[in-house]
């Protein structure tokens, strides 16, 4: 089991799906490499998990465990600035 669980929401393959999927998974392979399992859930395949999570908008991403969970939504400019809403710690090494 991973230290972190994040879950993703996208809607359908566009240019804001791919880039939000690129950054996370970026920051999951450096900054939490070996801690992070990614959950990609395109709303318009699964809209079920959509309205489950209360996703109303995406890119939306959510860090299900551990405690407390958090989100955030929009443009995902940078790893660090996914970490810090987040609340996730950055690996030293991981830029």
């Amino acid at each position: 089991m991973s230290e972190f669980v994040l879950r993703l929401f996208v809607a359908g393959p566009t240019a804001r799906s791919a880039r939000a999927i690129d950054i996370v998974q970026q920051a999951c392979n450096e900054d939490l490499k070996d801690r992070c399992e990614l959950e990609i859930v395109d709303v318009l395949a699964d809209p079920d998990a959509a309205e489950e999570a209360q996703i109303l908008t995406t890119p939306t991403l959510l860090k299900v465990s551990p405690a407390p969970p958090r989100g955030m939504i929009g443009d995902f400019a940078s790893k660090s600035g996914i970490l810090r809403a987040l609340d996730l710690p950055a690996n030293p090494g991981g830029g």
